[in-house]
């Protein structure tokens, strides 16, 4: 763990090593986010695959990020410099949408 101001940010582990590497093997058309240290966390890595579908681990450093992605066969960017894919925000909506209709039509069936 390591402290920036009031906060205490765990630190990447190894886990976190392991869940991208199975994640971005599972899917096709993956790229990678590198996500600067910022007040509340870590250097992160954000992996979208192609249909927007992404998750996000903590990373020892920006180089090791870029370094993991090259050695997958990833292509990386710098998320400062080029933002998310709009595939990401997309994908975020859909299945937003998607628990508020599953919430109502559980709420609805309660009521009957």
């Amino acid at each position: 763990m390591s402290r920036t101001g009031s906060t205490t940010v765990r630190a990447a582990s190894g886990a976190d090593e392991q869940h991208l590497r199975t994640w971005a093997a599972e899917r096709r058309g993956v790229e990678g986010f590198v996500e600067p240290r910022t007040a509340v966390s870590e250097v992160t890595l954000l992996l979208v695959a192609h249909d927007g579908e992404w998750t996000r681990r903590r990373v020892p450093s920006v180089q090791w990020a870029h370094s993991f992605a090259n050695k997958l066969g990833i292509p990386s960017y710098d998320a400062a410099v080029v933002g998310v894919p709009q595939r990401m925000r997309d994908w975020n909506r859909r299945h937003k949408q998607a628990e508020r209709q599953r919430l109502d039509r559980d709420l609805g069936e309660g009521l009957a």
